[in-house]
């Protein structure tokens, strides 16, 4: 049963998923690489679009309502997700295209703070970062920095041994997710956060994943800057958002404008600030009821394939705190490609990690960093729920998919779901 009008509304939109109660089309269990447009969030941009159309640096009316709307949804995000955006030493909220410019900016902007340095200087982050996090950390190495990264446990959480070692008057930054993308779980970032604070060292969060899932304290957490993607938590695609404390110093990656402190230059995309914020709403209002609802899903959902999955199945960090939408399950003895493809035919969409490395035939960096064991790499798969997701598509995935993994081990074909 439905906790909320809100569930109701989404799953009356076109774009969720239509169900009969003889067949549902595609059920879609990767909202860890994007989920639908919350409907609230949609009517809030087209309203916005449809009244407002001036720029927001232009000093007329227009541009001044545009401005006023833009700064109001900076504050409201940023005091939801724990920055304090007004005041005397107020946190920056700095809109960007997505998460993946967010990780960059301040990776590669904070490293531009140091260009001017006699040498190189280090960094820290994980070995399970997401691959705009990894990127950037390349080009750092390829300049001559020292990029040391931290090893994690069996169980996917970073493990703080070196960190201490590692952390010296060299280091410049330290960015570490808050939870992971492919596997769910969370992060010690406050600890981390701690240590770099007696060191003087900033650092950075991607909580891209966990916002909207789970609640988040900027100034809690204790880091100097964190990211923000929307459109992991039903807000709209392209936009995203990089909070910064006050005093944090990042050199821009764009040039020509004054927006945004010149620390993003360009026009804000005002309808898409105001989608953010309404989906970050809706989150505030309904979070703890969602939270509760996925998790018991997914746990309803690892239970099924457990019980009729007919061999060893494996949930990579299913023993560490997890996001309550999220289990990264392998099936050991069959191959992820050939199974998501088989499962796409069969009409449940999942993936074997994150998106921005789909059609990549290398195992997860995530699970080899865990030390899983090759059958486990070869046959993991990522299943991940959102507002949309309902029981009847959860029991329904756990039919389909444990009868399409009997078809695979015996070699029979596999069926797509019948239609009306």
């Amino acid at each position: 049963m439905l906790e909320s009008s809100f569930e109701r509304r989404l799953l009356r939109c076109s774009i969720a998923p239509r169900l009969s109660p003889h067949v549902m089309d595609c059920i879609y269990l990767d909202h860890n690489s994007t989920t639908p447009l919350l409907d609230e969030a949609a009517q809030a941009m087209a309203d916005y679009e449809a009244n407002h159309f001036g720029n927001p640096s232009s000093q007329h009316r227009l541009g001044r309502r545009a401005r006023q709307t833009l700064e109001d949804a900076r504050v409201e995000i940023g005091q939801i997700l724990g920055a304090n955006p007004t005041g005397r030493e107020p946190d920056r909220v700095i809109f960007t295209s997505g998460g993946t410019e967010a990780n960059n900016l301040f990776l590669l902007g904070m490293a531009r703070i140091y260009d001017a340095d006699a040498a190189p200087g280090e960094a820290i982050i994980s070995g399970i970062e997401h691959h705009s996090i990894v990127g950037a950390a390349d080009v750092l190495e390829r300049r001559g920095w020292t990029i040391h990264r931290l090893g994690v446990t069996p169980d996917g959480v970073v493990d703080l041994g070196a960190l201490d070692e590692w952390l010296t008057e060299k280091t410049r930054f330290v960015s570490v997710m808050l939870a992971n993308n492919e596997t769910g779980v969370i992060q010690p970032v406050a600890e981390i956060a701690a240590r770099c604070a007696r060191f003087g060292v900033p650092m950075h969060t991607d909580a891209a994943q966990i916002i909207g899932k789970l609640p988040v304290d900027f100034r809690a957490l204790g880091v100097s800057a964190m990211t923000v993607a929307p459109h992991k938590f039903h807000g709209p695609i392209g936009t995203g958002a990089l909070i910064a404390r006050h005093d944090l110093a990042i050199d821009p990656l764009l040039r020509g404008g004054f927006q945004q402190e010149a620390l993003r230059p360009g026009t804000e995309a005002v309808a898409l600030a105001v989608g953010l914020h309404a989906a970050l709403a809706a989150w505030q209002r309904e979070g703890a009821k969602r939270t509760e609802r996925l998790q018991s899903l997914r746990d309803r959902l690892v239970e099924g394939l457990a019980a009729g999955f007919d061999g060893e199945l494996v949930v990579n960090g299913g023993e560490a705190p997890r996001l309550p939408n999220t289990a990264n399950v392998g099936f050991v003895g069959l191959e992820r490609q050939a199974l998501l493809m088989a499962l796409d035919l069969a009409g449940v969409a999942c993936s074997t990690g994150s998106a921005c490395a789909s059609g990549s035939s290398e195992p997860s960096h995530v699970l080899s960093a865990m030390g899983c064991s090759k059958p486990v790499l070869t046959g993991s798969l990522r299943f991940s729920l959102g507002a949309t997701t309902t029981r009847e598509e959860i029991d329904e995935a756990v039919a389909r998919i444990t009868g399409v993994c009997g078809r695979m081990a015996t070699g029979r074909p596999i069926l797509r779901p019948a239609s009306q």
